[in-house]
């Protein structure tokens, strides 16, 4: 039987390819907006192909009142 492993990144190597901070990234990962991310102790595994998550947060200032 063969077996299909997954690749993976650190956090530190997907905040260079995104842009991002590693503090914002481990975020990200926390809330579950990157799929297939695997937590191992302290450390995320973030999947080779993930896509950059969408960014939620307001930034025109504009805040929605409900």
């Amino acid at each position: 039987m063969e077996r299909k492993f997954m690749e993976f990144m650190t956090v530190k190597e997907a905040a260079t390819k995104w842009g991002l901070s590693e503090r914002r990234l481990q975020t990200i990962c926390n809330e579950g907006m990157v799929p297939g991310v695997i937590k191992f102790g302290r450390s995320w595994a973030i999947p080779v192909n993930a896509q950059k998550p969408v960014d939620k947060r307001i930034k025109s200032g504009k805040y929605v009142k409900s």
